[in-house]
């Protein structure tokens, strides 16, 4: 969280929703973009889906994960290079749940360090979990994406952001305490 309300006011209108696979992120995320607000998807995601539309496996894409993580985290920073600064925008994930996807794997997250940015987001919410639903591109199980989720949220806070928690609940409840928490701002 910046420190002092000039610095709040040289931070885009960027808003992270970060969570473990299946809390959820998408289908608010969806909802958002249906009322009009800008939103970026998942970077893994995309990627992933890129690569099956040239007819890769799963295993092809993820089967290096070093490898994988850092596509993705190049992903995120040529999105957040091109998102508008003038606009309320919410990413699927930010560049700093590399820090915790990195971590997962093994990886030291000294390069995702080096490109995270003070003051980047306006607020970040972590989605609390919702039963897992296994689907094309996950390959998490409970204990991963228990042990994700408090990465998620060490990561954000070590750099300093607050991390507001939005519990399982329907949809229009989560987008609800979202949008209540942007008109704070």
């Amino acid at each position: 969280m910046p420190k002092n309300s000039s610095d709040f006011n040289n931070t885009p209108n960027w808003y992270v929703i970060t969570g473990g696979p299946s809390s959820g992120k998408t289908t608010v995320l969806k909802e958002l973009a249906k009322m009009g607000y800008v939103i970026y998807p998942e970077a893994a995601r995309v990627f992933i889906d890129k690569e099956m539309a040239k007819v890769k496996t799963l295993p092809e894409i993820r089967g290096n994960e070093a490898k994988f993580q850092r596509k993705v985290l190049k992903i995120k920073i040529d999105v957040e290079k091109s998102a508008p600064m003038d606009k309320i925008v919410f990413f699927d994930r930010a560049i700093p749940d590399s820090i915790a996807y990195y971590q997962i794997c093994g990886i030291s997250p000294k390069e995702v360090l080096k490109v995270c940015k003070k003051n980047q987001y306006k607020k970040i919410f972590l989605f609390d979990q919702l039963p897992f639903d296994q689907d094309y591109a996950r390959i998490e199980d409970n204990k991963t994406i228990k042990k994700l989720n408090k990465l998620l949220k060490e990561s954000y806070e070590n750099l300093g952001y607050e991390v507001i928690n939005i519990p399982a609940m329907p949809v229009k409840e989560r987008v609800k305490i979202i949008l209540s928490e942007i008109n704070k701002d």
